[in-house]
């Protein structure tokens, strides 16, 4: 039997993946403390609702899962930024302040690129519960993104690139 043939959580973690999870958790720890940013800053109840979901059903979960990780793994932790307050929404300057479609928009860039970095980290693992992680990470965030995306075409706050409205045949000749 080879060293990396037994109980995954037995199996030494290498450096690729301790990296990925600590870059993984730091990330996870801003996002916290932006979106708590952004759900002060933000109008809408069901965008709301939705930051509110992925701070509490998403981050903090997938932070306390790499945070323990780490742990066992011995390495490292991150330093984390502070927690942000609640803040009235009102009293922020309309100039100083982000909208609701800017908000939706940088959350679904995250998550696009979230989900990119949980697959690049996923294919490096040769350990299967750390890449088991990853997967569960990017299932949720594809999901979360389709709920995003309807509430973006909902809202009307989607702005579509270009769209292709000729027929196949006709641009062929």
């Amino acid at each position: 039997m080879g060293i990396l043939s037994g109980y995954p959580k037995a199996e030494p973690a290498h450096y690729g993946e301790i990296y990925d999870a600590f870059m993984t958790l730091a990330g996870g720890q801003a996002m916290i403390s932006r979106y708590q940013l952004f759900y002060n800053h933000c109008g809408d109840e069901d965008l709301r609702e939705f930051i509110h979901h992925i701070i509490e059903n998403r981050l903090r979960p997938h932070v306390e899962e790499l945070k323990n990780f780490l742990k066992e793994n011995g390495a490292p932790l991150p330093p984390a930024p502070a927690e942000r307050g609640e803040a009235d929404r009102e009293r922020i300057p309309p100039a100083a302040r982000f909208t609701d479609p800017e908000i939706a928009t940088m959350v679904a860039a995250d998550h696009a690129i979230g989900s990119s970095a949980d697959t690049a980290a996923m294919v490096k693992c040769l350990r299967e519960d750390i890449a088991a992680m990853y997967a569960k990470f990017n299932a949720e965030k594809i999901a979360d993104g389709a709920r995003l995306l309807r509430l973006m075409k909902d809202k009307g706050w989607i702005i579509p690139p270009p769209l292709h409205v000729k027929p196949r045949e006709e641009v062929l000749t």
